[in-house]
């Protein structure tokens, strides 16, 4: 492994019957640098995404992938944002791979994704939601990155006792055919509709208390954690061989997006067109449906994905990469980047408008009505990067002494955070 001291390895036996795992050694291995410089990598990425939410004029008045209305910036802006999800689900199965050669048992792995994966829903009600509005308003809940990831988790905890190459083609499975099943509709399921829209289509759950918004539908992000998970495999190859195979298979899954989605026929709800101007044509095809993520949208950003990871197979950063501090404790900059960006955002509109009635209330890109704001509301593009530096640059500090803080303690609850 690269970034470390050589330690004591153990390793992992995997054949058609359930993984096996050795016994624990006196030391755990190191990190896989890589993966935390993607992670890393996604993390500053995804930044850029929540502060254009709060800050960025366009967004409070359209969608940045609606072609009648956004510009190229506006779009690659959004569209970069888009490998955030995959990658990080991926890379969590990578890690819950890791996890189970350092400790040795999955009757342990399954208890502790169990109960993460119930942690990280608390939390995307609880902490999450409160840092997107800044009020506790709970009459409608939203679930988004964490509800995947936890219930992914949950489901994960029951997976990884299957065969590994039944695992292998289930997560396929869930990637690779859902979108057969995108012409049916939660109505169709009655009492049960709710059901379908936790599985596989976007929408709103009326319950006796609070309505439940779901945002990531769970079929495919299930199959891309359980991927993660089969992929770890890989990182016990020797290291020619491992680079060599994740860039091969990063270049096979991009070119099977340019292929399913050049046939414009399965893969995506929303086929592209073609469009007045050739660079439109291009942003039609790079449009591919997030919710849920759809077959295109997964290959479109884990081959690319794939092909890093390669490129920085063998690398050593050195323990102060910025990358490395965030991809090392992705958690914690996920809980406290959203109330940081949305309190920037409330100090430049306090400083453009002064204390006005809509100082504190979500903006129009997170549902309030537009006609609440000013038809002037938000700022230019280059002030969502500028704002999205800020925010990385003040939360490099926190992240690296918290990472040094997990590196040399082994309290149970800091695997939590």
């Amino acid at each position: 492994m690269t970034g470390a001291r050589s330690r004591p390895i153990i390793t992992v036996q995997v054949s058609t019957s359930a993984p096996t795992i050795a016994a624990p050694a006196p030391l755990t291995p190191p990190r896989v640098a890589p993966v935390d410089l993607l992670r890393g990598l996604v993390m500053v990425i995804m930044a850029i995404d929540h502060v254009r939410d709060f800050v960025h004029a366009g967004a409070m008045n359209f969608p940045p992938e609606d072609l009648a209305q956004t510009t190229a910036a506006i779009f690659f802006t959004r569209w970069i944002t888009h490998f955030c999800a995959p990658v990080f689900m991926f890379c969590a199965g990578l890690g819950v791979w890791f996890r189970a050669e350092r400790r040795g048992t999955l009757e342990g792995l399954s208890s502790f994704l169990l109960t993460r994966g119930l942690w990280l829903i608390a939390l995307e009600v609880a902490v999450v939601q409160t840092g997107l509005f800044f009020d506790f308003d709970r009459r409608l809940v939203f679930l988004l990155v964490f509800w995947a990831l936890g219930m992914s988790m949950i489901a994960l905890a029951a997976l990884i006792h299957l065969p590994y190459r039944v695992l292998v083609a289930i997560s396929v499975g869930l990637i690779a055919f859902h979108n057969l099943a995108d012409g049916l509709q939660a109505s169709r399921f009655g009492s049960f509709a709710w059901v379908w829209r936790v599985l596989h289509q976007q929408g709103v759950i009326v319950t006796g208390g609070p309505a439940l918004f779901v945002a990531y539908p769970l079929i495919p992000w299930i199959g891309v954690m359980a991927g993660g998970f089969c992929f770890g495999r890989i990182y016990r190859l020797p290291a020619e061989r491992r680079r060599r195979l994740l860039l091969t298979i990063g270049l096979l899954v991009t070119a099977a997006f340019l292929l399913v989605r050049g046939m414009n026929v399965y893969g995506d709800p929303r086929p592209w067109t073609a469009q007045p101007r050739p660079l439109f044509t291009l942003l039609s095809f790079l449009n591919c449906t997030k919710y849920p993520a759809s077959l295109s949208f997964l290959l479109m950003t884990l081959g690319p994905a794939l092909v890093l990871l390669g490129l920085m197979d063998g690398a050593r950063p050195r323990e102060r990469n910025p990358l490395l501090v965030f991809g090392r404790v992705p958690l914690l900059y996920f809980v406290l980047h959203i109330p940081l960006a949305h309190a920037i955002a409330v100090g430049l509109t306090a400083l453009r408008y002064g204390h006005a009635p809509f100082l504190w209330l979500p903006p129009p890109s997170l549902g309030t009505p537009r006609l609440t704001f000013p038809p002037d509301y938000g700022f230019d593009l280059w002030v969502v990067y500028a704002v999205t530096a800020v925010v990385v640059a003040l939360l490099y500090p926190i992240c690296r002494w918290f990472g040094r803080l997990k590196a040399r303690r082994r309290e149970w609850w800091l695997s939590y955070l």
